[in-house]
């Protein structure tokens, strides 16, 4: 953690500063989803409707509510949250694959809800010019290192609250229903209500992420909510290393760092994510800082 402290603290002095936001707004987003999936085992294709749909609401309230921008955050996720107790409600009712589509088919709702009220979304055009505000109406955040230092605090309360979550009897009791189902509930553990916990708690931090976002790049679109941005946080997740503290953040940085410094190659980018997904997948299963961590044999 303290090595991760120290880094936020360098970051904006050694990288352009947006570009170390927007790695932190995806880095909380894969660490969101790999409390879902690595400590939960729970495999979701449709994580983009929180992000997205916390994205919107943040936007939305900033720029017609008038809300600082603390509010509007606070906003963003508190309707992420809402939005996972309902859908998790519905898809924990089925296991594997069944899981996984249902989490699908509901974040299509979503995307197409989002399509189709203009009023609110913005439709294709999205919701634009999202006002940055003053944090407690005092902290100016239009200049992009003011809001810097606000987005690492966030990272750092999401980072904490992930890192605080895995390790307390919960995320035990979360990661025993993980490896083995019958046997915690043999144990006495209502498995359905931790597997609710943790989903709502997942959706929780996609959303604190979505609505950081849109305050940082002052725009809420409906790339937010469409099913590829679910493939790529999945994509972040199994390649900086599933189930492990810090790879979610790994995956986040390499991936946002294609996706800018090979944005000239077009939709070879895309192509090039899709070989490392592969390899990931059949030759490094742990991901980077799980083959780092099973060579220094310390977990990371």
């Amino acid at each position: 953690m303290i090595g991760i402290a120290i880094a936020l603290v360098i970051a904006p002095f050694v990288a352009y500063p947006v570009f170390v936001m927007k790695v932190l707004c995806f880095a909380l987003f894969a660490l969101a989803f790999n409390l879902l999936l690595g400590y939960g085992g729970l495999l979701s294709f449709g994580h983009a409707a929180y992000f997205g749909m916390a994205s919107y609401v943040c936007a939305y309230a900033a720029k017609h509510w008038g809300f600082n921008p603390e509010f509007a955050i606070l906003a963003g996720t508190g309707v992420a949250a809402i939005l996972g107790l309902v859908f998790g409600s519905l898809a924990i009712r089925r296991q594997g694959i069944y899981f996984a589509m249902i989490t699908l088919a509901l974040a299509q709702m979503v995307f197409f809800f989002s399509l189709q009220t203009p009023r609110f979304t913005g439709g294709e055009d999205g919701i634009q010019a999202v006002p940055r505000g003053k944090l407690f109406g005092v902290i100016n955040l239009a200049d992009d290192r003011t809001l810097y230092w606000v987005v690492a605090l966030i990272f750092m309360a999401g980072l904490l609250a992930f890192y605080r979550i895995i390790h307390s009897p919960f995320g035990q009791v979360c990661k025993a229903i993980r490896d083995n189902e019958p046997r915690a509930i043999s144990l006495g553990y209502r498995a359905n209500q931790y597997k609710l916990a943790v989903f709502v708690l997942s959706a929780m931090l996609a959303g604190l992420a979505g609505s950081t976002k849109a305050i940082v790049f002052q725009l809420a679109s409906l790339t937010d909510v469409h099913w590829s941005m679910s493939g790529e946080v999945v994509l972040m997740t199994l390649v900086g290393g599933l189930g492990t503290i810090f790879g979610p953040i790994v995956g986040a940085l390499v991936i946002v760092s294609m996706q800018n410094f090979l944005a000239t190659l077009g939709a070879w980018v895309t192509v090039i994510q899709g070989v490392i997904f592969v390899l990931c997948v059949l030759l490094f299963r742990e991901g980077i800082l799980g083959v780092i961590a099973k060579w220094i044999k310390k977990p990371l």
